[in-house]
């Protein structure tokens, strides 16, 4: 295999089409959902790990928890819209910003979709090796209180996390190390940040990851740590996504050679040489024009002038 073709190959990033990236998003959320059910039945090892975070919490002085879960508890106006930012936003604008992304800045959709997908997956190995019980879920005597739990006659949740009423079978509550819920909003904020373009989209990219972290101690869903851990699960998640992108464009190359196509060189990407390296001297039309230059038959004395204009002339 030429090296200059796999050069190619692998500078070319894939033409990205819709009906290719959805099934893909939705093959990551049904790991990540799949993932989270690994750990659920694992409860005394969630609580033991949950009453570890509270410890280290106490040591390093944060107790943050606490005073926002008393707040949400004892006012409604507060407690109710962040039962329903919590349960609902980030599935709504984790995707509205990839779509928006797809449609309007097609070239950074790549990197920023494969950073939220590595992060994701590195999200998955935290609630496997590390299941975590929620406050929420500790013994009344620790002073939490389950806001969702509370408040469930506002909306559509019951009280096992944010699942609708009847499904609370069907979600992982130990999943709460690290939190994703705060990593993806920190993504989401990065992105708006970023190519907002406006004020009001860098204040929404910060604003929505810092009520998302307060939301979720205060509905006691998750530790501060938690929300730490998701934030650093985020920077790792950046720090390998070039990596990851490489790696998956030397595979596409490598299947597109493998499979008789010619990858597809991308704009910007340097196009293969037509004359195959050869350079033209002065007087040339084109490469190599001096092997063809006399017409069959002709004799030993016949001068390339003969054969069109702009030819030169043979030495004397």
């Amino acid at each position: 295999m030429p090296q200059s073709e796999m050069l190619r190959a692998e500078a070319a990033p894939p033409r990205l089409r819709w009906w290719t990236e959805l099934p893909l998003i939705l093959l990551v959320y049904a790991c990540y959902s799949a993932g989270r059910l690994l750990a659920r039945d694992d409860v005394t090892t969630a609580v033991d790990h949950g009453l570890a975070i509270l410890r280290v919490e106490k040591f390093l002085h944060l107790n943050a928890e606490h005073p926002l879960n008393r707040l949400f508890t004892r006012h409604a106006w507060l407690g109710v819209p962040a039962d329903f930012w919590y349960a609902s936003l980030h599935y709504l604008i984790t995707p509205a910003l990839l779509v928006w992304l797809f449609r309007s800045r097609a070239v950074r959709y790549r990197a920023a979709r494969t950073w939220l997908m590595t992060s994701t997956f590195l999200g998955l190995i935290g609630f496997s090796l590390l299941p975590t019980c929620p406050p929420r879920l500790l013994d009344a005597g620790h002073g939490f209180v389950d806001t969702m739990a509370q408040y469930s006659s506002y909306g559509w949740w019951g009280g096992e996390a944010s699942a609708p009423r009847g499904m609370g079978n069907l979600t992982n509550q130990y999943a709460a190390m690290p939190s994703l819920h705060v990593g993806w909003a920190l993504w989401c904020g990065v992105m708006l940040w970023r190519f907002g373009g406006t004020r009001l989209a860098k204040t929404a990219g910060v604003v929505y990851p810092l009520v998302t972290t307060i939301v979720v101690m205060g509905t006691a869903n998750h530790y501060f740590l938690d929300a730490a851990a998701g934030a650093a699960v985020m920077g790792v998640g950046l720090l390998l996504t070039p990596l990851v992108l490489r790696a998956a464009d030397r595979v596409r190359g490598s299947v597109a050679l493998r499979s008789g196509r010619s990858p597809q060189v991308s704009e910007g990407a340097q196009a293969p040489i037509v004359s195959g390296g050869c350079q033209t001297s002065a007087g040339e039309r084109f490469p190599r024009q001096r092997e063809s230059a006399l017409p069959q038959g002709a004799g030993p004395d016949a001068s390339p002038a003969d054969t069109g204009d702009g030819a030169p002339a043979a030495a004397r």
